[in-house]
Parts: structure tokens; sequence; C-alpha cells
């Protein structure tokens, strides 16, 4: 056989092994998140870690941070974890069979501006990844990873900035929901299995304009996993996550209708005692005080709001109003999520963070 024939014969080969390969390729299977049986609850240190048989994973850690002169600035990282409905029997290290995607953002009233960036890459190689058994999760330069004694240290170099930080808990793990089975719509398949560490103590440097600043300050870290995040008829939501000022922990959130109404709610307040309450839908409300018009997207976002959990009324206050990230580059989504104040009774209560998805297109996973 001569090198041309040898050659066709090879590329003949290819042709068919790819035919076999698509006739005989299966989209993955995701497992559904589902309540948790009686006496049962999350299982650490192995939940801190990545769950690859379900579709979408996030760690989040957002906080305020002050600079050497007391000035407050936020901060956003988040890590997601994108399964793909390619067949995850095939034995290629190029196979896209998990997607890891990054998005980091600044919020700094002394520079008038957010300072955001995204970027996302297929899992492989040792790049990028997320790690089952605990929290270890890279994308290329940016990487979150947990320590034995539970810190975790955070960097990224960002187009503007870069955050090197480190995160300690202070508090036990706080789980959301019914020990972690997090509810977000009328049908038990809308939902996730979610937990929180509040009040984080943190410590580090923040670079930005070639300048670099030790700042300390308390983060909150989520990490959430599901398979149907949403319903079909929602279009985005609101949610927050509070350090209070007494040292207590509140989570609160509504998933939003493509109408605007309220499709569901829920609360977690942790008092300063460490007594936790959970609030029922019926206990939760947003209430829009004063709205922001984006000038890039047009969206009109309530960013001062009037939260009710149960007989507490919070008042929600921005650290600016220009908040709105825009990741179309990587999940497509457009969204407001930025530093936030809270007050009770017309004092100060708390600092946060408030993420209000939909508000552009409904939101899509």
């Amino acid at each position: 056989m001569n090198p041309i024939q040898r050659g066709a014969a090879a590329l003949a080969l290819l042709a068919a092994l790819a035919v076999q390969t698509s006739v005989h390729a299966a989209e993955p299977v995701f497992k559904a998140v589902t309540p948790l049986a009686p006496g049962a609850s999350l299982s650490f240190p192995a939940d801190f870690g990545a769950h690859p048989d379900y579709k979408t994973e996030w760690w989040y850690v957002t906080g305020w941070l002050a600079k050497p002169d007391g000035k407050p600035m936020g901060f956003q990282v988040t890590f997601f974890r994108s399964a793909t409905s390619h067949d995850r029997a095939n034995p290629s290290k190029f196979a896209p069979k998990q997607l890891i995607i990054g998005h980091a953002a600044i919020s700094d009233p002394a520079n008038g501006r957010l300072l955001h960036d995204e970027r996302s890459a297929r899992e492989g190689f040792g790049l990028s990844y997320a790690k089952v058994g605990d929290t270890d999760v890279k994308l290329e330069d940016w990487h979150m990873v947990r320590a034995a004694d539970g810190s975790y240290q955070v960097h990224l170099d960002a187009a503007s900035f870069k955050l090197d930080l480190k995160l300690a808990p202070s508090q036990p793990v706080l789980p959301q929901g019914d020990r972690g089975y997090s509810r977000k719509g009328t049908q038990p398949s809308d939902s996730s299995y979610y937990y929180s560490e509040p009040q984080l103590t943190t410590t580090g440097t923040v670079t930005s304009g070639g300048k670099t600043v030790a700042v300390t300050g308390a983060s909150w870290f989520d990490h959430e996993w599901s398979t149907q995040y949403v319903a079909t008829d929602a279009a985005g939501w609101d949610w927050i996550g509070a350090n209070l000022a007494d040292g207590g922990a509140m989570m609160a959130f509504q998933m939003r209708s493509k109408t605007g109404a309220k499709l569901w709610s829920h609360a977690t307040w942790r008092d300063a005692s460490g007594k936790i309450t959970q609030f029922s839908p019926d206990q939760v409300s947003f209430t829009p005080q004063r709205r922001w018009r984006s000038p890039r997207t047009n969206a009109e976002y309530p960013v001062s709001t009037q939260l009710t959990t149960g007989s507490t009324v919070w008042q929600v206050i921005p650290l600016q109003d220009d908040q709105e990230l825009d990741s179309r580059r990587s999940t497509g989504a457009v969204y407001w999520e930025g530093a936030v104040t809270l007050e009770r009774d017309g004092k100060p209560a708390g600092r946060a963070y408030l993420e209000m998805t939909g508000y552009v297109r409904p939101i899509k996973f």
C-alpha cells in the first residue's frame, strides 16, 4: 500500500470511528435534587467539593473590605462548574464534559465605578478544574482552595485588578432550607443543595490602578449545586446574604416570574446566640424603594429595597448604584450584584451583598 493509499485508509478509519462515536454517544443523565431523608444532612468535607453528577454548581464569595484609610470597598468572586451535554464516557482528554467559569468584581466608590472580569474554559490538563472531596477550584490563574483549618485562599489576576485573600471561619456552616435542601419553586425539583459560611474573617491585598493595599473585613461564602435551579416560568431572582452587625447572619431570596410577580421566597436568620429561624414564602417579601436605570442596558434595578422577614423590616441601601455586571461572554447573563448596607429601625444593622438577575432578560442555565 503506497502512502496515498495508507492516508486514505487512515482517513476512512477516522471517519468510521466518528460515525460510530456519534451513533453511540449519549447525553448524560444528571441527578435530581431531592429532599433529604429524615435525620440526614449534608456531608463534610465531601460536600465542600464538586458534585459533577449534578448539572450546575457554584462557589460564591462576597464581602466588605476596609482599606488602610478606612474607606470601604466590596468584592465578589464566583466559580461556576457547568456540565455539558457531551458524552461522559468519551475517553478523550479534549472532550468538553465540564466548563469552569469565573466572575469577579470590586466595588470601590473612591473610584466611582465597578471593576469586573470574567473568563471560562473547559476542565482539563490541570489548568482548570473543580475537584471532588473538598473545595479546590481553578480557572487558569484564578484559584480558590480550602485548607485543613477550614480557611479559604482566593487568588485571581483579573484584567484591571488582583485579589489575594484569606477567608477564615468564625462560625459553623449554615445549611440553608431544610438541612441544606433549598426549595426554589412550587415543584420539589426546583431546588438546590445549599449551605453558607457567614462572617468569614478576611485579610489580604487588593491591587488596582497599579497600587496594592492591605485590606481587612468580613465575607460571606455560598456553595450550591443543582440540576433544575429555576422553574420554566421564572425570570430571575433577588438574593441577599448579610453579615449582621451583632454577629448574626441572614440570607433571603425571592424567585420572580416573567411578569415580575413573586413565585417563591425564603429566608434563614441565625441570630447572635446561634438560634436559626426559617421563614416561609408568605413571610418574605422584597419591596422596591428606589430604582436605578443602567446607561448600558437600559434595565431598571430596585437598588434600594425594603426586605421583610416575618415581623422584621430591613432597609437595603447600595454602596453605589452602578454595580451591574455584563457576563454575556461567559454565562450569557447581565445582572446587578453589589455591596449594600442594612438598616433596622433606622439604625445600621449589617453589611451584605445583593444580587438581582433577570432584569435584562430571563435567566437561563
